[in-house]
């Protein structure tokens, strides 16, 4: 059952039909209502749900997994464009760069996502944090600890699901943000570099998604644990000096080669595409650079990642 507005009329969707109210105080039935949904909206019965936005004109109708945009004033109404919902799972690392997820990276995937139809679920594993960094002195805090699933919620508004359980099966694509917690808490990277060890829950993840041909996206740091993980992939985290302090990460570069990955130099606005391996990398925060550039670049990897899962 569904319900929306346009030009002050009441549509109410319901299984197989549309009732359909002039509003008011009371609302007003109006006659010849209801109708089959194939005759008012154009799309065969039933739905799962319809809305519309606010002062705009198009109704969005889901049906399954595809999406129905239709023309409220077009006569007769029938779907203008058709999509198909991309299920995206993104794997947090806590919150906060110094010892988590990089907040800017993992909201700017985020409203990517949102723009590109994607339905979205986040995912962080239940283990503690290596260390608590305050962020105001960039230092560590002693005798405290945190969990990264916990400390995941508050980026994922409380909506977070422990990564165990994150089945390859259910889902179309997966994204890593960047931020020191992938390096800290989702590997060994921080302390060990190319002699790492990753989180096995992440280890899994990656392999499943691989071995069941569904695109990887990764941004920041994060493109290491592909690189320790899948033989051979081709990743990037930008350029390969630091260029006076533009890529104070450059050095990363050497641990990815060394790992046996291969490494491809990429401006901050790009996103580069081991279209062999479905693996989608962006540099992001490696960069020191104006903020609109990190969110194009990400913005760039999300969209290689939508388009590479066929939705």
């Amino acid at each position: 059952m569904s319900a929306y507005i346009f030009s002050c009329v009441l549509f109410h969707v319901q299984d197989n039909e549309v009732f359909v109210y002039k509003v008011g105080e009371p609302h007003t039935h109006l006659e010849g209502y209801p109708k089959l949904l194939k005759d008012v909206l154009g799309i065969e019965g039933p739905v799962d749900a319809a809305f519309a936005c606010a002062e705009h004109h198009i109704a969005h109708v889901i049906k399954g997994q595809t999406v129905y945009d239709v023309d409220l004033k077009a006569t007769p109404r029938v779907p203008v464009k058709e999509g198909t919902i991309t299920h995206l799972r993104k794997v947090l690392s806590g919150c906060g760069v110094y010892d988590g997820t990089e907040i800017h990276e993992a909201s700017a995937i985020l409203v990517h996502l949102s723009r590109g139809g994607a339905e979205v679920q986040m995912f962080a594993p239940d283990v503690s944090q290596m260390h608590v960094i305050d962020h105001g002195k960039g230092q560590p805090v002693e005798n405290e600890s945190r969990n990264v699933l916990s400390e995941s919620a508050r980026i994922a508004r409380g909506s977070i699901t422990d990564l165990a359980k994150l089945n390859v099966s259910n889902h179309d694509a997966v994204i890593f943000p960047g931020g020191f917690g992938a390096a800290k808490n989702l590997s060994t990277f921080a302390i060990d570099g190319k002699d790492c060890k990753v989180n096995k829950e992440v280890e899994r993840v990656l392999k499943d998604f691989h071995d069941a041909g569904k695109p990887i996206g990764l941004c920041c740091i994060s493109p290491v644990l592909a690189a320790k993980v899948l033989p051979g992939v081709d990743v990037t985290v930008g350029h390969e000096e630091e260029e006076g302090g533009k890529w104070p990460y450059a050095g990363t570069t050497q641990a990815i080669t060394a790992l046996g990955a291969k490494h491809t130099v990429k401006e901050v606005t790009e996103a580069h595409v081991d279209k062999k391996n479905k693996v989608v990398t962006t540099p992001a925060f490696m960069c020191e650079t104006k903020l609109h550039l990190i969110f194009d670049g990400i913005g760039a990897m999300v969209r290689d990642v939508l388009k590479l899962s066929g939705k």
